[in-house]
């Protein structure tokens, strides 16, 4: 089974990146196979609303966005990651699910991710500091996909991986996040 992470960090090696990276690590000792992917200097150009992908199934855009099509067509699991800011994701992990409207080409065609397992992991300087409702916004981008949500289970049940402060330091974090990756394991 396949599961791929992508960091919607605009830095590469933050907090983000180290929960998203732990929670692959976690899965992949279980002998699956998995992905990371950064979106830390990428090149994705926003969503225009053209619809020239109803046509061909393809963006107009020639970007980094291709690699991550073909990730997402390749994995069975999903995680995505994001820090918090002002209590929504990112601007870069938002442009590239706007960009994910190339898998919704009609009313008629079948939802392209449909069935497979999301979850999300977000990051914040506080314990309350809008993980929840960053979270929010990755469970309604799956569920826009027709995408499987899924939680970090029994024990704390919060929507998803939640980290505060330094990743590597918030072990009750860090714990959602194995709850999470275990739940994702269980799910595929």
């Amino acid at each position: 089974m396949n599961v791929l992470g992508i960091s919607g960090s605009p830095n590469k090696n933050g907090n983000t990146a180290f929960a998203v990276q732990y929670g692959l690590d976690f899965i992949k000792a279980e002998s699956f196979e998995i992905r990371y992917i950064s979106l830390s200097g990428r090149k994705i150009h926003p969503c225009i609303g053209c619809w020239e992908c109803r046509k061909n199934r393809t963006c107009i855009f020639d970007d980094d966005m291709t690699e991550i099509y073909e990730a997402l067509r390749w994995c069975d699991g999903l995680i995505l990651g994001s820090p918090v800011y002002m209590g929504m994701i990112s601007g870069q992990l938002k442009v590239m699910m706007d960009r994910c409207v190339v898998f919704r080409p009609s009313y008629e065609l079948p939802l392209e991710l449909s069935g497979k397992i999301g979850c999300g992991i977000t990051c914040a300087t506080f314990r309350n500091g809008g993980q929840e409702t960053a979270l929010q916004n990755i469970h309604t981008f799956l569920l826009q996909q027709n995408m499987k949500v899924i939680n970090d289970g029994a024990g704390f049940s919060h929507a998803g991986g939640t980290i505060v402060g330094s990743a590597k330091e918030d072990e009750l974090g860090l714990q959602t996040i194995r709850n999470l990756a275990d739940n994702l394991k269980k799910m595929i």
